[in-house]
């Protein structure tokens, strides 16, 4: 089950950071097909080069094995960037997301209908 898992959870990862099999590969110091061999399912990853492979992608293991499909990099470098802020911070950033939220959320109210004869910009016949 995971041997199939682990290669996905790598294409997943390499295309999130827009990255090619060769050039991680050669970015984590290896044969330039060895991405290619797990990802195909012909291989698999040493532990340590797993261990590698998250730290590559700035992620822990339990974030790389996490089938959640909200669990994306961009989410994970987010959660990762806010460990490092004070709660002062924290709570200002959360409360931005919320607005956005809430904006974003509101319907808006529907544009007006233009019959077509009264629009300017669709030629007349």
């Amino acid at each position: 089950m995971y041997s199939h898992f682990i290669g996905q959870r790598i294409t997943q990862l390499r295309l999130e950071k827009d990255i090619s099999e060769y050039q991680l590969s050669l970015e984590l110091g290896l044969s330039k097909s060895y991405i290619q061999g797990i990802t195909s399912g012909k291989s698999q990853p040493s532990v340590k080069q797993l261990l590698n492979i998250c730290d590559y992608f700035g992620i822990t293991p339990a974030q790389f094995f996490d089938t959640d499909p909200a669990a994306t990099l961009l989410f994970h470098e987010t959660v990762n960037t806010l460990k490092g802020l004070n709660d002062s911070d924290i709570k200002l950033i959360l409360n931005f997301a919320q607005r956005i939220q809430e904006l974003t959320s509101e319907k808006l109210p529907s544009p007006p209908s233009v019959p077509a004869s009264n629009c300017p910009i669709i030629p007349q016949k």
